[in-house]
This record gives structure tokens, sequence and C-alpha cells, in this order.
């Protein structure tokens, strides 16, 4: 027997420090993912039942609003598992006419962890998660830019390859620290941390504004987007007229008093 096999943790930290140094390391945390259920204390959001659509979620009122309750959005079949999902093809957003017919949920939120699931039906869906109706994760097939799938957007870049594809389920599971005020002035930036597919993406990202104009979310006609107020938001899901379906969202509020959200 070789010696080192009697140091097997030395061994591991070594090989892992140097893959670390290679660029060669992605965490895999395989209780993450596609089908996680919701941990007991958390709020579903979305069952895949019209009666927790309307129940939970609204419309966001912003400046190009153009939709109407009921809400639009369809509950249609799962392609992939069976069951019913809901698809963002809202009519009114014919054409990528993002904040006519965006769904937010009617509760607001500060810190949480979140779970979202969601299949792009054809080649170059689109929609987005936004956290707080302010900091998009995007959606967007065919896109490994900043602005791309999995990007926190413009902030950083595309984690492409944790992708599973068109017409196949992906899960962002995200840990989410609101921006922190003092006398009405940011003083500590919003922070993101972002699994994609099971795979760490993103690691303690401080969001530095809102993007995509007053069209896009709160705060985002304020100063460019950059005028960040203190004031807790929604869940939203963006409608750009393409068929972008959703199941299995849940969300466990938290209280993140240290500028932490790695998990």
């Amino acid at each position: 027997m070789m010696k080192y096999v009697k140091y097997p943790t030395l061994v591991f930290l070594l090989l892992f420090v140097l893959g670390i140094s290679l660029g060669m390391v992605t965490v895999l945390n395989e209780e993450l993912g596609v089908g996680l259920r919701a941990p007991q204390g958390a709020e579903l959001l979305f069952d895949g039942s019209r009666a927790m659509l309307d129940d939970k979620w609204t419309y966001w009122e912003g400046p190009r609003f153009s939709s109407q309750l009921p809400i639009k959005w369809k509950i249609v079949n799962d392609p992939v598992d069976g069951g019913t999902v809901v698809s963002s093809n809202d009519p009114n957003a014919a054409g990528g006419k993002y904040g006519t017919a965006d769904i937010v949920t009617k509760k607001k939120y500060r810190d949480f962890r979140l779970h979202v699931e969601f299949l792009i039906q054809k080649p170059g869906g689109n929609s987005g998660v936004y956290l707080q109706n302010r900091y998009e994760i995007q959606i967007l097939d065919g896109d490994s830019t900043k602005h791309g799938l999995g990007a926190v957007i413009n902030e950083t870049e595309s984690p492409y390859h944790l992708y599973h594809g068109v017409g196949h389920w992906n899960a962002y599971d995200i840990t989410f620290r609101a921006a922190r005020f003092e006398d009405g002035t940011r003083v500590e930036k919003a922070l993101v941390t972002v699994y994609f597919n099971g795979k760490k993406a993103h690691t303690n990202v401080a969001i530095n504004q809102v993007w995509g104009g007053p069209n896009s979310g709160l705060d985002g006609g304020n100063d460019g987007g950059r005028g960040i107020t203190d004031t807790p938001g929604g869940i939203k899901l963006q409608a750009e007229g393409h068929d972008v379906r959703y199941r299995n969202i849940w969300i466990e509020e938290l209280e993140l008093v240290t500028a932490d959200t790695d998990f």
C-alpha cells in the first residue's frame, strides 16, 4: 500500500488546491437543482395550479403595463414530467415588450432563499427572474454574454455551460441579501449567491443597480437604476412574448445579519 493512502484528507486538500489554481473546480451540491422540494417552513409560491397563480401572484403595474387581471399567463402541460406548469407567453408582451405583462408575488421580501424551475420551450426563449422586482437573473437561450442565461444581468458572466438546454428543466437556487441603508443612504449593496442546476455559478455578487430602465422593475427609473430605495419587493417573472415555463417555485424568508449569502 502506498504511504499517501494513510492521509486521504491531506491528499484531497492538495488536489483541491491544485484544482483551484488551475481553474478546474466547480462546486456541485447534489441536494440542489431540479426537483428540489420546499423545506419545512418555506412558502410554496407556485405548484402548477391556476388557484395558486391567482392567489399569490398579480401583474406588476409598471409604466408600460398594458394587461389586466386575471393574469393571462396560461396553465399548460409539463412537456417532460406530466402535470401542469405556467407559460410566460402573455399576448400583451408579444415582440419582447417586457414590463407590459410581468407577474410578481403579492408578498414582498427582503432577505431570502429562493428556488425556481424553468423550461425554455423554443430556441431563443427569453424571460427572467427578478429579486425584489429589481435585480434580474437572466433567462435567455442562446446568449452566453454578461446579458445572457444565468447571469446576474450585466454584473457577471453567464454560466452557460451549466444549462440543460431547450426542452429541459433547469433550476436556480438563490440566496439573496437586500441592500442596507443608514439614514436613507445605501451603505451596503444587495448580495446574491446562485446555484444553477446544482452547481455554484455566483458567490456573494454585489449588485450595483437595476438594469433595463423604468420598465424593468422597482427603482429602474431612479438615477439610471442606481437610485436604489429601502423598500422590499416581490419575486417577479418576466413576460417577453416567449414560451418559458415555470414550476416548483418556493421561498424561505431569512434575516442575514452579516453580509454573506454563500451556501
